[in-house]
């Protein structure tokens, strides 16, 4: 036969399989009222294993696996439909619908804000960013602006949570995780750091350069040339600024921003010195009390998935493109102490208020060994 005619073959083929389609999902729609009424979950593994025995069947052992593929397909797109119809609940769903029930609130002008370091850090700008009148408080370590947020001292807490170049800032969303708060905004912040030191000091007599841990991996390629000098992390790069002011020694620098060198009376000696020109972090605001403000159109969750069980990462995914959800990042981390289990890091665009991405977070929540909801927001770029 010629190609063409094969084709055309192919095609009626694709029409009946279209058309048996349309006919099976007719039947999904009753099965998902069924269970509706019967409040039967929508996954039912058991009966799909027996599907899949039976259908494999059909076919020669050499397109069984492929058959298993297709059919695979199929049961992530019906139960994304029986998803988009179906009533879940679970405790995190019946918060989203509490935090729902006061409709999108406007976001405030002004606000006490705690921020981790020293007047100048970056977080500091980035609380400026987000409020047109921010009343701000430094503490000394990312503990201590949970614990403002925490004991009401401040209303919401700036911290950095991931870098274009560094990547995530684990610490912060351990502390998410274990203090149970919710990001209510996010902004991203391009970062220029500087070599800066006292008046009279100068580049070749540099001893010691102090700077936050992320700044120095954002500027690792940079850093080789010191190969006399110790390179110290400490807290901040404002908090690094002020001892390089404080000690007036010439043979002692810091990365850091412009903005820490007009405040703490430094000099530039050499100016954009990260390895990339393309270098943003970005900073989220939390808050204890779950809220949607206008514009929230960005979601954040972390999520442990079934151990020892083959393709759980592709179904998870699947879930998502089922829904149109489009995924801004994923990221995965061993979770300490267990044995090759993974905790992982989910950004994406959507809309909280859609039935479906709350069913599916439900569904998480329920399903799940580990599920953390770490809110719905906008982001200021």
């Amino acid at each position: 036969m010629e190609l063409s005619d094969i084709r055309k073959n192919i095609d009626i083929i694709d029409d009946q399989i279209a058309t048996l389609y349309e006919q099976r999902m007719q039947l999904v729609a009753q099965v998902s009222e069924a269970k509706k009424q019967t409040g039967k979950a929508v996954n039912d593994p058991d009966r799909e294993r027996k599907i899949l025995l039976r259908v494999s069947e059909k076919v020669g052992e050499e397109k069984q696996v492929y058959l298993k593929r297709v059919f695979e397909t199929i049961f992530e797109t019906s139960k994304a439909y029986q998803t988009m119809n179906a009533e879940y609940r679970s405790e995190i769903g019946d918060k989203i619908q509490n935090a729902l029930s006061k409709g999108e609130l406007k976001f405030p002008v002004k606000a006490k804000v705690a921020c981790q370091g020293v007047t100048g850090a970056y977080s500091g700008i980035a609380a400026d960013k987000l409020f047109e009148l921010a009343d701000i408080t430094y503490f000394k370590n990312f503990e201590g602006v949970f614990s403002a947020v925490e004991k009401g001292f401040c209303k919401y807490g700036v911290l950095p949570i991931e870098n274009s170049s560094a990547g995530s800032v684990n610490q912060v969303y351990d502390l998410m995780k274990e203090h149970k708060f919710y990001i209510v905004r996010s902004v991203r912040l391009s970062i220029s750091h500087n070599l800066i030191a006292n008046k009279d000091a100068k580049k070749e007599d540099i001893k010691i350069i102090y700077s936050h841990e992320q700044a120095l991996s954002q500027c690792k390629k940079y850093l080789e040339q010191f190969k006399n000098a110790e390179i110290i992390a400490c807290s901040n790069t404002a908090v690094a600024s002020k001892m390089v002011a404080d000690s007036g020694r010439s043979d002692v620098a810091a990365l850091s921003s412009r903005e820490c060198a007009d405040l703490y009376g430094l000099k530039l000696l050499e100016t954009n010195v990260q390895d990339s020109d393309h270098n943003y972090t970005r900073f989220i605001l939390i808050a204890k009390e779950m809220e949607f403000y206008e514009g929230a159109n960005k979601i954040s969750i972390m999520t442990t998935l079934p151990q020892n069980a083959p393709g759980s990462l592709n179904k998870l995914l699947a879930k998502f493109s089922n829904l149109g959800i489009n995924l801004t990042k994923l990221e995965s981390r061993p979770i300490v102490g267990s044995s090759f289990e993974f905790m992982f890091y989910f950004d994406f665009n959507c809309d909280i208020k859609q039935k479906g991405v709350q069913n599916l977070l439900c569904e998480l929540d329920n399903s799940t060994e580990q599920f953390t909801f770490l809110g719905a927001y906008g982001e200021v770029l």
